[in-house]
């Protein structure tokens, strides 16, 4: 006997390392030991391994089994080791032939049956880009393990037939096992609900423009208005007008959704931008990532390349806002935990929607309200000021007047703004494709201030705003990526001072104290 050799994949994030796995059968008393640091979940696949083996028809060897993880320094966890672990021991054994640097990566369960497990797409693409596209997945996977272009993937239901295909004895093995398809749950897989569609919304016609401009630069948002105001409703409507993803953008938000295991594998890449809409009693590890062991994602990253909404904004904790404040940037969280590092893609749009203050009576007039002057400040303070400086779109809702409440259902649909809106994508994508950037939110200040430098007359209102100390720096840069938003929605080369107006207004503050 030799040393039995196989592949895995061990995710860090979204990122995969290839792990090779060494068992060894030696000459003293039964035992079962794993090394390389494993987490509980793999320490137990010892016990797995061995029922498996056993109702499978190739029982392990009752000496002492060792099996090696490398590179021993990363961690390992989750149960998804289990099978390239049974297939280098069977291998040491020689119950089966050569595995030939297949990547195996599958549960078990008692009866011998392969059970899926999350994160297989992300860890499908990291075996092919090491250089491994021989990958062999529970049956379940297949769907989307197949995404992953390059993949040469098998799936299988059972050890024992895995086990014959790879040379075991067919005598011993227990073939005529048949377990039920599927996993519990995948019964309900990926229901698609209907679209909400912006026709629902009546009146609002400034809030609907300041949506469909939005939509067409990806721009982020606040919005503040009274209860029943339809702050929800427009927040809601967003990723119906936003274009579908692209092959990399939809890979890129498949992967996040695979390791977050929120939908069942339907072998289709997600095409529609993602809406996460997390309640303000989340902590800062459901909205940034984290959980213990490796972090995990959060909503910040599984609303990315979509819409993350933030419904009462200023109840949410502050330092779990604040700590938006960097993705919405870099378009990246890296969340350092004691077991770890973890990056997640999160380039996301914020929409935050908020009552003016605690009674929510304080718009308009304000007669009906009974908030004091710093209650209103306050809690609109709850909102931090840097924060607000990265929010382009920053817009008061007011209520629903009765003649438009009569028009329900009458105004432009959702099929209509999307058509624009996808039309000043296509121009965004022509003038900025050079710069290797996707919308004008994206673009960089010194590309805004170089190669795409406004003449001084057409910013003379921004240099003032600038020079009085109502804009930041990064304020009179945002101002500017809307004004060029609004000049693709209008099919102009370049925008003009009338859309340099048009963007200031558009991020005006709305407190009301």
């Amino acid at each position: 006997m030799g040393v039995g050799r196989s592949y895995c994949i061990a995710l860090v994030g979204l990122n995969g390392y290839v792990v090779e796995v060494e068992a060894d059968i030696g000459q003293t008393l039964p035992a079962f030991v794993i090394l390389g640091l494993p987490d509980a979940a793999l320490n137990e696949a010892k016990e797995r391994i061995r029922s498996a083996a056993q109702n499978s028809g190739i029982p392990l060897s009752r000496r002492k089994i060792t099996a090696n993880l490398i590179p021993a320094s990363l961690p390992k966890r989750g149960s998804g080791f289990d099978l390239a672990i049974t297939m280098a021991v069977l291998r040491a054994a020689e119950d089966i032939r050569s595995i030939d640097g297949t990547v195996f990566i599958a549960e078990l369960g008692l009866d011998g049956r392969l059970r899926p497990v999350r994160g297989i797409l992300p860890a499908v693409m990291a075996a092919v880009q090491a250089g491994y596209p021989e990958i062999v997945v529970a049956e379940a996977n297949v769907a989307e393990a197949t995404l992953v272009p390059g993949a040469h993937v098998r799936g299988y239901r059972t050890l024992a037939r895995l086990a014959y295909d790879f040379g075991a004895d067919p005598k011993e093995l227990a073939l005529d096992y048949d377990p039920p398809g599927g996993e519990p749950g995948d019964e309900n897989e990926d229901e698609v609900g209907l679209v909400p569609d912006l026709s629902d919304v009546s009146g609002q016609s400034e809030a609907r423009r300041a949506l469909e401009v939005a939509a067409a630069g990806s721009h982020h948002m606040l919005l503040t208005g009274p209860p029943g105001a339809g702050k929800t409703m427009l927040a809601e409507r967003l990723p119906g007008l936003l274009p579908d993803l692209a092959d990399k953008a939809a890979m890129e938000v498949t992967a996040i959704h695979s390791l977050a295991a929120v939908r069942s594998s339907t072998g289709t890449l997600l095409r529609r931008p993602p809406f996460e809409n997390p309640h303000h009693s989340a902590t800062a590890a459901a909205i940034i990532g984290g959980g213990s062991g490796l972090p995990r994602p959060g909503a910040a990253s599984r609303a990315h390349r979509g819409v993350l909404f933030l419904d009462e904004a200023p109840e949410f904790e502050r330092r779990v806002l604040d700590a938006l404040r960097q993705p919405l940037e870099s378009g990246e969280l890296v969340i350092h935990r004691s077991a770890g590092t973890a990056a997640y893609p999160a380039r996301f749009q914020l929409v935050l929607a908020s009552n003016p203050c605690p009674c929510g009576k304080a718009s308009g007039k304000g007669m009906d309200c009974t908030c004091t002057a710093i209650m209103r400040r306050r809690y609109f303070g709850r909102i931090s000021g840097p924060l607000l400086d990265r929010v382009d779109i920053q817009l008061q809702v007011e209520r629903v007047s009765l003649a438009d409440f009569g028009q329900a259902g009458m105004e432009e649909g959702t099929d209509a703004v999307a058509g624009r809106v996808l039309a000043a994508r296509q121009r965004q994508a022509e003038r900025l494709g050079a710069f290797g950037i996707e919308t004008n939110s994206q673009v960089p200040g010194r590309t805004l201030r170089g190669e795409l430098r406004l003449a001084p007359g057409t910013t003379r209102i921004l240099d003032t705003a600038l020079e009085r100390g109502i804009l930041t720096a990064r304020g009179y840069d945002r101002v500017l990526r809307l004004a060029w938003t609004l000049a693709d929605l209008d099919h102009s080369n370049i925008p003009t001072a009338d859309h340099i107006g048009q963007a200031l207004g558009l991020r005006q503050a709305t407190t009301t104290a």
